[in-house]
């Protein structure tokens, strides 16, 4: 199973998207909705959630796993993977495992170059790359400066201006009213835009896997011809694209072809199984059954 990570529900988000591009995979979704939301807490604290949450879904048989949390993949990512991942794996003597994370597949498609292309010379802009960015995002997404780092290695001429957006996941997440959504992004959009001095951005991104449900707000509140990019659907297109270029993760692999068995799907969380459930519907279009979990 392809394991997919996130601190509590906005990963469903994602999964949605990767169950509706790749149908034939098995997924095993797990929110740390005990410890969530990682947006306030310290980058350390984060870090260790990461691994704690990554190490457990290495443990259930997941061989390739997505952080589908943009303050996980911003904090955590790059440490795990060229620290902790590669300490476990030669001590297990099996280099056979990844970690992915979400920032990537924006950062490629606001920077029109691929992620590896950070080590290579900046290649001149095509006529159709963007030039501005806005990113909207948790405190802590914000704070990594992650975004800015890794668009300017591969992009250095994009402009990016970042909004932290306070108390936006909680209020998702809370059941708040249209009405309280709409002005509270209103308000995260009239901030963006004035650190622009009257200048409006080629793109933006909502750099948090909640926020898509708020994406029509975005939308009404920015400028008219601001392109807004979907992160769960580029989420989903750049793991298909990994699989053709990996196929030893590709899990449907797993099961002949002329089997009649569905691809399997389970959801864990470290929190209320009942609670995480009843919530799942507003991110992933449909209720599920949690199981609870702990490590």
């Amino acid at each position: 199973m392809i394991g997919v990570f996130d601190s509590g529900d906005g990963g469903l988000t994602v999964l949605k998207a990767l169950t509706e591009r790749l149908p034939e995979q098995s997924f095993l979704y797990l929110g740390d909705h005990g410890n969530a939301p990682y947006g306030g807490r310290d980058s350390e604290d984060i870090y260790e959630l990461t691994v704690a949450s990554v190490d457990f879904l290495f443990s259930q048989g997941c061989r390739l796993i997505l952080l589908a949390c943009n303050t996980a993949s911003a904090v955590a990512l790059r440490r795990l993977q060229q620290t902790w991942l590669q300490d476990r794996d030669a001590q297990l003597g099996d280099p056979g495992r990844r970690v992915l994370g979400v920032l990537v597949p924006m950062v490629e498609a606001i920077a029109k170059v691929p992620w590896h292309s950070a080590n290579q010379r900046p290649q001149p802009k095509p006529r159709s790359a963007t030039s501005s960015v806005a990113i909207f995002a948790t405190r802590r997404t914000v704070e990594t400066g992650s975004f800015p780092l890794e668009v300017g290695l591969r992009a250095p001429d994009v402009e990016v201006i970042q909004q932290a957006c306070p108390d936006l996941v909680a209020r998702i997440e809370a059941g708040a009213d249209q009405d309280e959504l709409h002005g509270m992004v209103a308000a995260y959009v009239e901030a963006a835009l004035a650190k622009m001095a009257g200048r409006v951005p080629d793109t933006a991104v909502l750099g948090c896997t909640h926020y898509p449900h708020v994406a029509s707000a975005f939308a009404a509140a920015l400028p008219d011809g601001v392109d807004l990019l979907d992160q769960p659907s580029l989420t989903a297109e750049s793991l298909a694209e990994y699989l053709v270029r990996h196929p030893e993760f590709d899990q449907k692999d797993d099961r002949a072809e002329s089997s009649s068995v569905p691809p399997k799907m389970r959801f864990l969380t470290t929190g209320a199984a009942d609670h995480a459930g009843a919530k799942a519907s507003l991110f992933f279009g449909r209720r599920v059954t949690f199981e609870a979990c702990s490590f």
